[in-house]
């Protein structure tokens, strides 16, 4: 069984991850770098190393020294978080060799659904449906081009190892193609090592919507609802809700069934989320799979009652899940705002000091954080620097909550994202559940804020 075990990770998760062993009797250890020294999550573990310069290919991303600190700290786990290494099958592998559990899936698996090009595969096998677009990485521009023009624009250009936006792009022309391609190959290569390239239609008026699932060593998968994720800048997550508000009964249960079938087909272990695009109709397609812990998992929390980290160190321990599909139901509705370190009218990164940190708490309120007032927020990391989460009897009363506490809230010495968050959530279309993936850039793009 688990007693000690070290968050390869920063931030909101490693106090999230930090939290939780403990309520679990599990001795925690951290890992930081120079520039989260004064971190709050750095003072809530047992044990905090020191794990080198701010940059993160010299800290978070160096594998041999976070094994080195586990191995020094005697710890028996490690939980990667998300981002950083939490899908890198190559860590997953040399935790399993070291003798140290890996909270998450098979290194194999992690493989399998970490390139995109494969997992689209896989999930056509499992008959889980997908995007339109190409089975096999491209090569060249020309290459893409002429595949470009048997898919029909616009289209998606990704990254098959891409991830929050990196790598993709959309094109609606040969020369737009012929443009990007090396571009975003070249940007994939460097943030993940591979700069393999794939094409998928792009689906106008989409929702982005996703399933929590939870899957043990004996075959047992179940999931948790769906996940409302279609607000988005730049590819990446603003606002997300559970459950949808556009969702059939209907819907909801193919998806979740699809979700299940996905993960069996696999042979998937421990906390997943298969992503899907849905389209005005409710048809549904296979997105990707992310092999790890979401940031918007409290949200899946607040509605079933299930503490995901929990599940995710019982399943590493080689124990049976003790729900059933049949225990879990829907109970309110909960949405979480991402508070990003940015200028609201470009979005912008906007790093800094905070001096003052000041969201209201109560009855429903709950705030996972990465900073507290007089704190230096650096421009090393993702510029996220908490998640306010909020839950209602009803969407309606979730929504008035949010309202309510976002215009409470203040932030000094830095911009951040929150009265952009506050005219989101105040909109009649989010008010009404008209949130597909071209919300932000119809209403709230750079252009139409300045």
């Amino acid at each position: 069984m688990i007693s000690k075990v070290l968050i390869a990770n920063r931030g909101e998760i490693a106090a999230r991850v930090i939290r939780t062993s403990k309520k679990m009797g599990i001795e925690t250890v951290a890992v930081y770098s120079e520039a989260d020294e004064n971190a709050p999550f750095v003072k809530m573990a047992d044990e905090s190393y020191l794990i080198g310069p701010s940059r993160v290919n010299e800290s978070y991303l160096h594998v041999d020294k976070i094994l080195s600190i586990a191995t020094q700290s005697g710890a028996d786990a490690i939980h990667p978080g998300y981002g950083f290494l939490s899908e890198n099958g190559r860590f997953a592998e040399k935790c399993e060799e070291a003798g140290i559990t890996f909270i998450g899936p098979s290194s194999k698996v992690m493989d399998m659904m970490g390139s995109k090009i494969e997992a689209r595969k896989v999930m056509k096998q499992a008959n889980v449906p997908i995007v339109p677009g190409t089975e096999e990485a491209i090569e060249t521009p020309e290459e893409a081009v002429e595949l470009a023009k048997q898919i029909g624009y616009p289209i998606m250009l990704k990254a098959s190892a891409g991830g929050g936006g990196i790598g993709m792009q959309v094109v609606n022309s040969d020369e737009e193609l012929r443009k990007a391609f090396d571009n975003n190959a070249k940007r994939a290569k460097s943030f993940f090592g591979d700069g393999a390239m794939f094409l998928e239609k792009k689906i106008d008026d989409a929702r982005h919507i996703e399933i929590q699932v939870l899957a043990d060593k004996f075959g047992n998968v179940i999931h948790l609802f769906e996940r409302e994720c279609s607000i988005q800048r730049r590819n990446q997550k603003v606002i997300e809700e559970a459950p949808s508000p556009f969702l059939s009964e209907t819907t909801r249960r193919k998806m979740g069934n699809a979700a299940i079938e996905a993960a069996k087909a696999i042979g998937y272990t421990n906390a997943g989320t298969i992503e899907f695009l849905v389209d005005e109709k409710e048809h549904f397609y296979f997105l990707e799979m992310n092999t790890r812990i979401q940031v918007e998992h409290p949200v899946t929390e607040e509605i079933t009652g299930i503490d995901i980290v929990e599940q995710q160190i019982h399943i590493a321990n080689g124990q049976k899940l003790s729900i059933s599909q049949d225990d879990l139901e829907i109970k309110g509705h909960a949405i979480e705002a991402r508070i990003y370190a940015e200028d609201p009218k470009t979005f912008f990164p906007s790093p800094g000091y905070i001096s003052t940190f000041d969201i209201p708490m109560g009855k429903n309120i709950r705030l996972e954080s990465a900073v507290t007032s007089n704190y230096q927020v650096t421009p090393f990391y993702d510029p996220m620097i908490s998640k306010l989460i909020v839950k209602g009897a009803t969407r309606k009363e979730a929504i008035e909550l949010l309202i309510d506490t976002l215009a409470k809230t203040t932030i000094g010495g830095i911009k951040t994202n929150v009265p952009i968050l506050l005219d989101i959530a105040r909109h009649e279309a989010f008010q009404s559940g008209k949130t597909t993936t071209k919300f932000i850039e119809t209403y709230f793009s750079p252009v139409k804020r300045n």
